[in-house]
């Protein structure tokens, strides 16, 4: 990691919400790789977490705090400076570092608007009461975003893919984290 860098422990509430692609230009900005279409979290915050991209015989996986001057979309990518890294060869040493932000530190959304990483572990239960698994990951389509809800069935990890849109999701209640649907065992 970069020595200019405060190691730092993760917060509790960490998430991984992108990486460092590169050095861009020779001012100490950097390139960055977000984990969403809409990285809000990334430009919310002024304190992210880098943790070393994983390395076959590292063993340095101490966090380090990079607090952020700005970060903005440039073209078709986003670009980031920071306090403390002055040029090309600091921004370079940053490469692969994945980073995390604060979940506290995201933006309040919209009403009937979720981050993905909300969503992730609801128990998914239909409108008789039947449990049809839990949401294991979320999949972005060009019509639509797509629960893909894991459950068990003879023994085996089996999926369930759900369209997250209104006609078939009643109700999602974080706070007793599960999603109510319109959807049967055997769709």
């Amino acid at each position: 990691m970069h020595p200019g860098l405060e190691a730092a422990e993760l917060p509790a509430d960490a998430v991984e919400v992108g990486r460092i692609a590169d050095g861009w230009g020779v001012k100490g900005w950097f390139k960055v790789i977000a984990h969403s279409a809409d990285p809000q979290a990334l430009f919310s915050s002024k304190r992210w977490y880098l943790l070393p991209a994983p390395k076959a015989g590292r063993s340095d996986t101490a966090a380090a705090l990079l607090r952020i001057r700005q970060a903005k979309v440039h073209a078709d990518c986003i670009v980031a400076q920071a306090h403390d890294i002055e040029d090309r060869d600091g921004a370079d040493a940053l490469r692969g570092a994945r980073i995390f932000v604060a979940r506290a530190s995201f933006p309040t959304p919209e009403v009937g608007e979720y981050y993905w990483v909300d969503l992730l572990g609801l128990t998914v239960v239909n409108r008789q009461g039947v449990v049809l698994g839990q949401v294991s990951d979320l999949l972005a389509s060009t019509a639509q975003t797509v629960l893909v809800v894991e459950f068990t069935q003879d023994g085996k990890v089996c999926q369930r893919l759900i369209p997250f849109v209104a006609a078939y999701v009643d109700d999602v209640d974080l706070s007793a984290r599960r999603i109510a649907v319109d959807w049967q065992l055997d769709y």
